[in-house]
């Protein structure tokens, strides 16, 4: 029986690939891919020279039937997205899922995760933090958000840069404006930047300041009354 290998890829920089990660992704039978030209680049770039399927949202229900029996037949499989971990508002939980059911070993390897970086480096708490990923864009939002009114844990959130001051002020409406939070955007890129502050204050810099690129919104959880 093959394993199922599900392998981080860099949300950035090249550099962040890892030695066991170029490894895997040689020696395997086939590699899935959220998008195979996307992710062509970066096995070209580390000279990978294998066979590439795609593996995607819109077609995994399809696909995961034959991938289980590839593995139950012996092949190893690797599957990687566009950038990060598979699985983390991605592609991959429901490949794994059926795996685990069909008895297949599965092995994630450690690696690259927007959200960590992000939560770690926004000087707010990360001993206890919450992971809602994107919110719902239209039904469900206004639910989700005032679900969230009492978490007293940091919260975490990926957002389109087209969408995010519209979503601090919606934050801002709920939880109140002078609530911290801070907006990671192009992690591990170049242009990596932080902008810490209030509500207020944030919404006025990206309303001064265009967000480009991947956004990870890191807010501040409700105070304890004991806090205040």
């Amino acid at each position: 029986m093959g394993i199922l290998y599900i392998v981080p890829t860099p949300v950035g920089n090249m550099e962040d690939m890892t030695m066991r990660a170029i490894r895997i992704l040689k020696e395997a039978d086939l590699v899935l891919a959220e998008d195979t030209r996307t992710s062509g680049i970066l096995l070209k770039h580390f000279e990978i020279k294998n066979q590439l399927m795609s593996h995607h949202k819109f077609n995994e229900h399809g696909t995961s039937a034959g991938v289980v029996q590839r593995l139950l037949a012996g092949q190893n499989v690797a599957l990687i997205s566009d950038a990060g971990t598979p699985g983390i508002s991605d592609p991959g939980f429901f490949l794994v899922r059926e795996a685990v059911r069909a008895g297949v070993e599965v092995q994630t390897l450690p690696g690259p995760t927007a959200f960590v970086p992000a939560l770690v480096s926004s000087g707010l708490p990360c001993d206890r933090f919450v992971f809602e990923g994107f919110l719902p864009q239209k039904k469900g939002r206004k639910t989700r958000l005032e679900s969230l009114a009492n978490e007293e844990r940091t919260m975490i959130f990926y957002e389109s840069p087209y969408r995010v001051v519209k979503t601090l002020e919606q934050f801002a409406e709920v939880y109140g404006a002078d609530r911290q939070v801070s907006v990671c955007r192009e992690i591990s890129k170049v242009h990596e930047e932080s902008v810490r502050g209030t509500l207020t204050e944030v919404i006025a810099h990206f309303k001064e300041t265009e967000p480009r690129g991947e956004i990870v919104i890191v807010l501040e959880g409700k105070k304890d009354k004991k806090d205040n």
